[in-house]
């Protein structure tokens, strides 16, 4: 049998599990019963030590190996759905309307199940393995907040490795990257003050629409004028909230949004000039602003060693020409990036075949793709642990 095929017996139950999580999502932190689910399941397959109520509902479960003393290596899986009313029509959709999971994180618990029940049975390696289940991916602070307990220290963990499915990356095939592969994550608030009135005499008001629509094109001329243009900065505005009425002009406009860069004195940039061109616009019309700039998930940087780890173990399972080392740096962000600061690690692309993408509400992790996930786990601590 090729390497994948051993992981295919286990196809079937973890796709049941992964269903199950799948019509019953929850958010945040509050994942109750998703991490009863996963301590069960653990239980069941003769793991002793599990600690649970870390980050509020994270758990980290240890298995020891047969093949003597050794380090302990991280494995991580986020837990948490997302806000979206899912529209994938699928037997196995959410039960609960507003939540669904649409980053593939069911199919990531899954499969890390997956992986702790066949550990669990064969124990091939020296030294510990460390299951964390993560909450709060979506976020952004559930891997902080993992970190910022002690988990790495608590546990003697001395690399740590993640796992995330892949949109339009075909079933079977792996990819990464060496160093950094997702940006950094900040966010800004931005309310518009002006005053209101009737719209039938703008001349006596302080218009914060008008306002805010020039600072919304005004910001976009932050990248496109004021940075060079071989480095990576975006900066989009996702919220806009004014107005109540047809006949009223608001007093004010709440926009917000996000940065994503990969160098730091891009989100010093960021923040300093959004800050500088919104008051400068608002002041330009008669009014002013309140900003509010929060700095979030750093890069997620790829580690020499783990990564070429990382990629051994995934050509060990599906050989060479199915494992892509060069993959592109993405302006996504991901709070992993706050255990691979802890630790060094590797984060991977596991391909989810051709499906809508993450975040969107038909979305669907693909259960094809089981078997190489659970396989890639077994592989990378075989590897990494090896007896």
């Amino acid at each position: 049998m090729s390497s994948v095929e051993t992981f295919r017996e286990l196809q079937a139950e973890v796709t049941e599990w992964r269903r199950y999580l799948h019509r019953h999502p929850e958010l945040g932190y509050q994942l109750h019963n998703t991490a009863r689910f996963v301590t069960e399941k653990l239980a069941s397959f003769g793991i002793n030590h599990i600690e649970t109520g870390i980050a509020e509902t994270g758990i980290v479960a240890l298995i020891q190996g047969e093949g003597g003393d050794g380090p302990t290596i991280g494995l991580r899986a986020d837990m948490d759905a997302l806000p979206i009313l899912e529209a994938s029509n699928k037997p196995w959709s959410s039960t609960l309307p507003g939540k669904m999971h649409a980053c593939g994180h069911d199919g990531h618990t899954a499969m890390l199940l997956g992986a702790a029940k066949h550990l669990a049975s064969t124990r091939n390696f020296k030294g510990t393995v460390a299951l964390i289940f993560q909450p709060a991916e979506e976020d952004g602070m559930g891997g902080q907040r993992m970190v910022q307990e002690g988990i790495m220290d608590r546990f003697g963990i001395s690399q740590v490795f993640g796992l995330h499915c892949a949109p339009d990356l075909a079933v079977g095939k792996f990819s990464t990257r060496y160093g950094p592969l997702l940006a950094a994550l900040d966010e800004f608030d931005v309310v518009v003050k002006g005053r209101g009135g009737h719209p039938s005499e703008p001349h006596k008001c302080v218009d914060p629409i008008v306002i805010a629509a020039q600072i919304v094109l005004g910001l976009q001329t932050l990248v496109s004028r004021s940075t060079d243009a071989l480095e990576s900065l975006v900066i989009s505005v996702t919220k806009l909230n004014a107005g109540t009425a047809y006949n009223i002009i608001p007093d004010r406009v709440e926009l917000a949004g996000t940065v994503r860069a990969f160098a730091p004195h891009l989100r010093d940039f960021a923040e300093q000039h959004i800050r500088a061109s919104a008051k400068g616009i608002a002041r330009g019309f008669g009014g002013d602003i309140d900003f509010k700039y929060r700095r979030f998930e750093p890069v997620t940087i790829n580690s020499i060693d783990e990564t070429n780890l990382a990629l051994k173990a995934a050509r060990i399972l599906v050989g060479p020409e199915a494992v892509d080392d060069k993959l592109p740096a993405n302006m996504g962000s991901e709070d992993f990036s706050y255990m691979l600061e802890a630790r060094p690690g590797s984060y991977v692309f596991l391909g989810n075949g051709s499906t809508a993408t993450w975040h969107h509400p038909e979305f669907d992790f693909n259960d094809e793709a089981i078997p190489y996930g659970v396989g890639f786990w077994v592989k990378v601590v075989e590897t990494a642990l090896a007896a």
